[in-house]
């Protein structure tokens, strides 16, 4: 049977098209969700896409954080069931919605970032990064405001003993995250979030690599073995 994975639409949601092409070359099924509607219609996985949800008021993700949708998957993911990767502005609601520690800042440069960009996978062992190697660099794209991962000392700490530190910046760091963090994990490995675009490195007509798909085939890994994620 065909994974059916989700992606969210919320007001200034730009990039779940192409996170749906994203699961679609995958393997998977994309099925719409829309952030109104209290029903994640049985989905086996959620995709939070890149954007400016709600325009970025307040915060960004702060308005996306109380969302009907979001009222269904935050305790579907806390409990570890529910895959979830946020990319961008998914990674900003999942901060928000303290599905992840920490929160996204304005990059360091005070300037827009958009730039392909090398990432080495850390954690592989997640049900969104099971398709990489350890130490892997990949390439995708990075396009950001407020793109700077950061977090007290304690909680850097914890990220790092339990092996939560998914990707991290290489060749320099765009944007002034703390410890070159580019994508961290929850507890579980189910719940993962993601600066970088690696659904605008999918194809190699129109990006700098395709090795993005990995973070799309991974879900279908994960949810075939019907195994829980290990963070």
């Amino acid at each position: 049977m065909t994974a059916r994975v989700g992606v969210v639409t919320f007001p200034g949601s730009l990039d779940d098209k192409d996170a749906a092409r994203a699961v679609s070359l995958a393997g998977a099924e994309p099925v719409a969700l829309w952030h109104a509607d209290a029903d994640l219609k049985g989905v086996d996985a959620v995709v939070l896409p890149g954007g400016f949800s709600y325009g970025d008021y307040l915060r960004c993700g702060a308005i996306a954080r109380f969302a009907p949708l979001m009222s269904e998957l935050v305790p579907a993911a806390r409990s570890g069931d529910l895959p979830v990767l946020g990319i961008c502005n998914g990674f900003q609601i999942l901060c928000e919605s303290h599905l992840l520690p920490g929160a996204l800042t304005r990059n360091s440069s005070l300037r827009f970032v958009n730039r392909d960009q090398v990432l080495r996978m850390e954690n592989t062992r997640t049900a969104w990064t099971n398709d990489y190697t350890g130490g892997q660099e990949v390439l995708v794209v990075l396009k950001s405001g407020e793109g700077s991962y950061v977090a007290d000392e304690e909680t850097l700490d914890r990220l790092e003993a339990e092996d939560r530190v998914i990707a991290r910046y290489v060749g320099g760091n765009p944007n002034g995250s703390r410890r070159d963090i580019a994508g961290i994990t929850n507890e579980h490995g189910n719940v993962v979030g993601l600066m970088p675009h690696p659904e605008h490195a999918v194809e190699a007509l129109t990006g700098p690599s395709t090795e993005g798909l990995g973070f799309f085939t991974s879900i279908l890994g994960h949810l075939k073995a019907g195994a829980p994620a290990h963070a």
